[in-house]
C-alpha cells in the first residue's frame, strides 16, 4: 500500500485484540495551491518571523503564548506541553455499539480506513467486522491522535472498517439559537404538491463524480492559459438573480421545464425524398 499509515495500533472487543492501521480516508492534495512570488524578481518569497521593536528573530527560539487580556499572554515552552501531553495507548477500545441513526450528523467529521496489518490478527478482526455487520451497528471507542483524545465511531465498509472522528459536544453549536427565529409560515398545500412533483423529476442516484469545485477548476484554466503566453480570462457563468413575485407561477413553471428536460425526445426519421439534396450540398462543399 503507497499510502503511510496516520496510526498503528490494536482494535479490541472485550479479549478480542488485533493489530489494525488508520489510513487517511481523503485528500487535498488535488487542491490549487499558491505561493508568495516578488514580481519584480520572480523570487518566492520567504517569511521572516519579525518583533516589532527587535526585528528579526530565529523561528526556532520563539514560545507560543495564550492571550488572557488584552497584550498579556501566559507563555508556553515545549516542556509545558509534554506535561500535559496524552500518552498514546495505541489501543482502539471498543466501549458500546449504537445505532447509526443515533449519532447526529453534526458530530461526524473525518474519515479514516481502518486496516489489519497482515498476519494472525486478520482473523480477529474479521470476526469484529462480520459480528458487527451482522448486529447492524456502529461501534463507538477512543484514541489519542495527533496528541489529542478523539472519539471515534467505526462502521463496516466492505472488507473493512471506516472509523470516523467525532466532535466534542462543546464543539457543536445549538441549532435552536439559529432555527427559532424562523418565522412559522404554513405553506400552501397546493405549493407544496408541486414542488414534491419536481422533487420526484429530479430524483436520482448519487453520483460523487458529479461534484467538481468550479473555482478551481476555473483558476487550472487560467494557469494552462497563462502558461500557454495568454492572459487567463476565464469567464465564469454567473446565476441569474431573480425576485419572484408569483411564487405559485414560479412552480409551475418549474414543473414543466423539469418536465421537459426529463422527457427524452423522439428519434427523428429523415424522409427519403431529402436524400439526395443533402448529397448534392456535400458534393458542393468538397468543390468549393
Amino acid at each position: 500500500m503507497a499510502a503511510r499509515p496516520t496510526w498503528q495500533g490494536h482494535l479490541k472487543l472485550s479479549l478480542v485484540t488485533c493489530p489494525v492501521a488508520l489510513y487517511t480516508a481523503t485528500t487535498s492534495t488535488n487542491d490549487v495551491r499558491f505561493h508568495l512570488i516578488n514580481p519584480d524578481t520572480n523570487n518566492r518569497i520567504r517569511m521572516v518571523p519579525t518583533d516589532p521593536d527587535a526585528g528579526p528573530v530565529e523561528r526556532s527560539d520563539l514560545v507560543r503564548g495564550y492571550e488572557v487580556s488584552k497584550d498579556e499572554y501566559v507563555l508556553f515552552d515545549d516542556a509545558d506541553f509534554d506535561k500535559v501531553k496524552l500518552e498514546s495507548t495505541k489501543t482502539i477500545s471498543i466501549d458500546k455499539f449504537v445505532d447509526e441513526d443515533d449519532i447526529d450528523r453534526l458530530y461526524w467529521d473525518d474519515p479514516f480506513f481502518v486496516v489489519p496489518e497482515k498476519g494472525a490478527g486478520v482473523e480477529a478482526f474479521a470476526v469484529i467486522r462480520d459480528a458487527m455487520k451482522k448486529q447492524g451497528k456502529v461501534a463507538l471507542g477512543q484514541l489519542v491522535l495527533r496528541g489529542k483524545e478523539r472519539q471515534l465511531a467505526l462502521e463496516v465498509r466492505g472488507k473493512g472498517l471506516i472509523a470516523y472522528t467525532l466532535r466534542a459536544h462543546d464543539e457543536v453549536r445549538d441549532s435552536d439559537e439559529y432555527f427559532d427565529d424562523i418565522p412559522t409560515v404554513k405553506a400552501d398545500p397546493d405549493m407544496v404538491e408541486i414542488a414534491a412533483r419536481i422533487i420526484g423529476q429530479k430524483e436520482a442516484d448519487f453520483d460523487p463524480t458529479d461534484f467538481k469545485d468550479g473555482y478551481d477548476d476555473a483558476l487550472r484554466a487560467m494557469i494552462k492559459a497563462k502558461s500557454e503566453g495568454g492572459k487567463g480570462v476565464v469567464d465564469v457563468v454567473e446565476p441569474d438573480d431573480t425576485n419572484v413575485i408569483d411564487l405559485m407561477a414560479a412552480l409551475r413553471n418549474s414543473l414543466k421545464g423539469s418536465a421537459t428536460r426529463t422527457k427524452k425526445p423522439a428519434a427523428k426519421k429523415t424522409p427519403a425524398k431529402k436524400a439526395a439534396p443533402r448529397k448534392a450540398a456535400a458534393r458542393k462543399k468538397t468543390a468549393a
